[in-house]
């Protein structure tokens, strides 16, 4: 109630300067306990998940307020995506918000203040409850992007409960590239000797805009290597009819009209690796009934982010009622007999 007070004097704010506020506020808030395991835990990767709403990467760019997240009533937080050095990102402006269709154009690039500083925050929290992934990039102007994910991968992977490799962000020019299979093949093959047989699980974020070749290649490559989940999926390029003056932007799509694209690559996916590998359903979800929906089509974990800057940070508590309402509805034991059972 308190946050659809204030929205309307936040939604006067840049969108960017507002995510600043939003951040500040939440290193502000006294210090919460993660969410304790009940009734919709699960076990993914090796890891035992509270409940399956995550907060995607993107929000927490340089792992600044994990702890609040989790505190929210997340499950789990992913931050970055954290490179090898600080970087700046495009221009300004270049995040705007499209509240006739609930959704967000984003062409940040990456922006965050590199490795050292995130991991000395992140080497802090050590000894915190909570499960906390760290989503890994390139620079933008790396000679060798393959060599900066085995170098964040070294860095991260003594501080993350997971890895995200995120090669699917349209807002660094020829990122999306690594998704092609030999590209996809050599950079996995440095990233997962860069972890070690120790450390912890791996994950690939992939795009929505892919045709079902590259799903059908992804998918294979994935399991061949072993890697423990797909994030399905990042932003789309692609433009669904949108009401808002800011439609023709450049950059990422989220939020609602994401929603329909996102749960069919899901399902792909889903189909692609036979129900073999862990998938983590991300993209337009935005209550109960969108997390409970992506998980019966084959997601063992959800994450949202668009959906927290209109519905407010109460959006983590509401959703994880919600599901479990859902699924003693639908007569399921657990969240995990649910998965894929549409």
């Amino acid at each position: 109630m308190l946050y659809r007070l204030l929205r309307p004097a936040l939604f006067t704010l840049d969108p960017e300067t507002a995510h600043g506020l939003a951040i500040t506020a939440l290193k502000a808030l006294p210090r919460r306990p993660a969410p304790a395991d009940g009734p919709l835990s699960i076990d993914v990767a090796g890891l035992a998940f509270p409940n399956p709403l995550g907060m995607a990467a993107g929000f927490d760019k340089d792992g600044e307020v994990p702890d609040a997240l989790l505190g929210l009533g997340f499950g789990f937080a992913e931050v970055g995506s954290i490179t090898p050095r600080p970087q700046a990102g495009n221009p300004k402006l270049r995040l705007f918000r499209l509240a006739e269709d609930q959704a967000v154009i984003n062409r940040m690039g990456f922006n965050n203040g590199g490795a050292p500083a995130a991991a000395a925050r992140l080497a802090a929290r050590q000894g915190h409850s909570g499960i906390v992934g760290i989503n890994v990039g390139a620079n933008k102007d790396s000679a060798d992007r393959i060599a900066d994910y085995a170098q964040m991968t070294r860095i991260m992977a003594p501080l993350a409960s997971y890895l995200a490799v995120n090669i699917s962000s349209p807002n660094t020019p020829g990122l999306r590239a690594l998704q092609d299979e030999g590209a996809l093949t050599a950079l996995l093959d440095a990233v997962l000797e860069a972890r070690g047989p120790d450390g912890p699980p791996v994950f690939l974020k992939v795009a929505p805009d892919l045709e079902p070749a590259d799903i059908d290649a992804i998918a294979r490559i994935a399991m061949d290597k072993r890697l423990a989940a797909l994030t399905v999926a990042n932003t789309t390029i692609s433009r669904p009819p949108l009401h808002s003056r800011h439609a023709g932007e450049t950059g990422g799509l989220s939020g609602a009209p994401l929603k329909d694209l996102a749960l069919a690559r899901l399902r792909d996916f889903r189909r692609a690796t036979g129900g073999a590998l862990p998938l983590v359903g991300v993209g337009g979800i935005a209550s109960a009934q969108d997390a409970w929906q992506r998980i019966r089509a084959g997601a063992s974990v959800v994450q949202l982010y668009s959906a927290m800057i209109y519905e407010g940070p109460g959006i983590a508590r509401r959703i994880v009622r919600g599901l479990e309402a859902l699924m003693r509805r639908d007569g399921f034991a657990s969240v995990a007999e649910a998965v894929g059972s549409e």
